[in-house]
């Protein structure tokens, strides 16, 4: 009887063991994002390009976010979703491409599979020496048209 209890013991230890490795079911999966190469930009002063290789695990997504650069997107594999501000939610496959211009604040990317990834190069032209991302946790407050700010 001994010997079943402290069976049934270390079943119960090794399963919590196991379960507490792996992600709470629910927490969003990150983007793997992956710096490919980064070169000046002689012909255009002060500017550098800078190309990322982005993984999307399935039901991945990016926080509200803005790059201060001009960012070309080329879909590999798979299906992605991306919106800018004020632009139509655009759903992309193998092939297709996406343009974010500096001002643009990117409020939707994501994968657009919950069970397959999707893999995309984004190629960056931007200012040499600022960071690639602005990332926001929480949309940027919006005054209403014809309304005054407060100071």
């Amino acid at each position: 009887m001994k010997v079943t209890k402290l069976s049934l013991l270390l079943v119960c230890l090794m399963s919590f063991a196991m379960e507490s490795k792996e992600a709470p079911k629910g927490t969003p999966v990150e983007a793997k994002v992956t710096p490919v190469m980064s070169k000046d930009l002689p012909d255009i002063p002060g500017k550098e390009g800078l190309m990322l290789f982005v993984e999307y695990p399935p039901g991945s997504s990016d926080p509200i976010h803005r790059h201060s650069a001009d960012a070309f997107v080329y879909v590999l594999e798979g299906s992605i979703v991306m919106q800018v501000r004020g632009g139509k939610e655009v759903t992309l496959t193998a092939g297709q491409t996406f343009y974010e211009g500096p001002d643009d604040v990117h409020v939707v990317g994501r994968n657009a599979s919950q069970t397959k990834p999707a893999k995309f190069v984004v190629v960056l032209v931007k200012e040499k020496g600022v960071p690639q991302c602005c990332r926001r946790t929480k949309p940027a407050l919006r005054v209403p048209p014809g309304s005054q700010e407060n100071s």
